[in-house]
This record gives C-alpha cells, sequence and structure tokens, in this order.
C-alpha cells in the first residue's frame, strides 16, 4: 500500500523519505558516538571483570576481584586507602566548582557590564588560558609558589610555612591550580546568560523590596540556570578526572582517582583494575550530576 504524501517545508514527500533523510544526516554523528564512546565504554566494562597476569598482560578469567580490590578487600584484610581517594576526588571537585562559581558570577558581571568595545577585550583575556597548554600552565605556579616569590614569603611570615619553603607540593596549591585552569570553562557559559539578562525582572524585585539574597534568589539565578548548568557540568566533570595539575602541584602528598587511573595504566600495567576504577568513576560522576539535575530543579522553584 503507497504511503500518503505529505507536504513539507513546501516539498511533496512521505514519512518514510523524511525518516531516511533524517537517518542520513545523523549518522556521521552516531557512528562517531558509537566508535569512539560506546565501544570504548563497553570495552572498559568488560575489562574491568578481567585479571592481570603475572607480567602485566590481561587474563580474561571474570571475576568481581578489582571491584572488591577498589572497595577496600585485598589480601591483608580491608582498608580504605581506595575510597578515600575517591571521596577526596569528590571533594576536590566540589570545592573547586563552588570557588568558580563565587568567582564566575562578579566576574562575568562585570565583564557583562563594559561598554561593547572594551568587553571584547575583557573576553579575550579571559579566554587565554585556554591558548596555553594545561600543563605549562600548572608549571607556572611552580615559579609564583616558589621560595623566591610573595606568595611563599607571605606564607613564611604568617608563620604557614617554613622560611625558605615553598608553597606546593600542598593542597592549598591543588585547589589554586584547579581554580585557575577551570574557571574560564564556569565562566564563559555562565556570561552567555548574564549578557541576556532581562533587567526588568532585577527592577522589579527591587521595586518590591526584596532583599539583594531574593533578588539574586528569584530575579537573577533563574535566568541563569541555563549557562550556571552547562558551567557546572564542564568544570565538575573534568576536576573529577584531572590528573596533571595534582601530580604535579600535590605530589604523592594529595593523590586523587585521575592520579590511581594514570598509575594502574603506566608502569604497574593492571589495566583490569584501571578500567574498574574508571568505572567507578563514570558511576560517581553520573550520580553527582543526577543530584545537581535534583537539587538544581528545587532551588529553581524557590
Amino acid at each position: 500500500m503507497a504511503e500518503t504524501p505529505i507536504l513539507w517545508r513546501g516539498e511533496m514527500t512521505t514519512r518514510r523519505a523524511l525518516t531516511g533523510r533524517g537517518l542520513g544526516f545523523l549518522s556521521p554523528g552516531m557512528l562517531w558516538l558509537i566508535g569512539f564512546l560506546v565501544l570504548p565504554s563497553l570495552l572498559f566494562i568488560v575489562l574491568s571483570f578481567a585479571e592481570r597476569g603475572v607480567y602485566g598482560e590481561v587474563v580474561w578469567n571474570f571475576s568481581l576481584a578489582n571491584y572488591k580490590r577498589l572497595a577496600g578487600f585485598g589480601t591483608f584484610g580491608w582498608t580504605p586507602d581506595y575510597l578515600l581517594i575517591l571521596g577526596r576526588s569528590v571533594l576536590v571537585a566540589f570545592v573547586t566548582t563552588s570557588v568558580s562559581i563565587l568567582l564566575a558570577y562578579p566576574l562575568t558581571f562585570f565583564i557583562a557590564s563594559r561598554p561593547p568595545r572594551s568587553r571584547f577585550m575583557w573576553l579575550i583575556i579571559l579566554i587565554i588560558p585556554f591558548w596555553t597548554n594545561i600543563v605549562i600552565r600548572t608549571y607556572a605556579w611552580f615559579f609564583l609558589f616558589s621560595p623566591e616569590f610573595p606568595f611563599a614569603r607571605v606564607a613564611a611570615f604568617l608563620g604557614l610555612i617554613e622560611d625558605g619553603t615553598s608553597l606546593y607540593p600542598s593542597a592549598f596549591a591543588v585547589y589554586v591550580g584547579m581554580i585557575s585552569d577551570y574557571l574560564p570553562f564556569l565562566a564563559l557559559p555562565l556570561y552567555s546568560s548574564v549578557e541576556r539578562l532581562d533587567w526588568s525582572l532585577v527592577e522589579a524585585a527591587q521595586d518590591l523590596y526584596a532583599s539583594k539574597v531574593r533578588v539574586f534568589m528569584q530575579a537573577i539565578l533563574p535566568q541563569t540556570a541555563p549557562g550556571l548548568t552547562v558551567g557546572i557540568i564542564l568544570t565538575f566533570v573534568p576536576t573529577m578526572a584531572t590528573f596533571v595539575v595534582p601530580d604535579l602541584l600535590g605530589g604523592a602528598k594529595y593523590m586523587l582517582v585521575g592520579n590511581l587511573i594514570q598509575q594502574q595504566f603506566g608502569p604497574s600495567r593492571d589495566w583490569p583494575f584501571g578500567a574498574a576504577i574508571s568505572m567507578a568513576l563514570m558511576l560517581l560522576t553520573l550520580l553527582s550530576m543526577r543530584i545537581y539535575r535534583r537539587k538544581g530543579a528545587s532551588v529553581d522553584i524557590l
């Protein structure tokens, strides 16, 4: 039975032809995602249940040993070391994202309030860190935190560190490096929402004698929520898995889950355990984003 022709954008066609045309447009992107995201993820899932051989090779004997080891159950009993690393990674990602939000709001409002000509210059300054590799940016903090520079001298004067020592390796250096590296990821999407802010709603809230907190929560936050959501995702997800910044600025004193994964795929050659850690990191990231989406929806309602 022949299909009934339909008119679509001035063209006579059929639903089957439209479906085939849509699949043709979608197929390159779908094939890319399947080849470089879905299939590698499935391979990692299978690999996480395998075992490591004596010489680091993968032995395809499937078990839950890697996940039990990640949970702390080993040959000599239970230890919370790996769980502490996972928890520390979530904490670092949360603190980095939270501080970036506190810095991004005044920064984006400042840029949006500039004249059009100077606004472009400020955006260029914000984007400049993207032009430099993250390793080079992290190495720059080595010089800034060295004993010869004012940061370390002020900290030594306040008695926070010994005289003649640097501010790294330390948790403070890790947080500073993470925030400086990932602040633009949050500020740029937030700026796109701040620039389109409807100030008449803000003025209406002020005319109704709303406090500054209520003005922000009910007139500014809902309007900037789309850009804030994108910025949080772009900041929280990579900070969960980063390893360059904690490896250089934290050293062995501040290991995160990204460093742990790097070790398994490095000299230790324990790929199955590294795949299990990667799966745990993926689940933690999805769970955190799920919690944020639920809490974020409740904030929008307030």
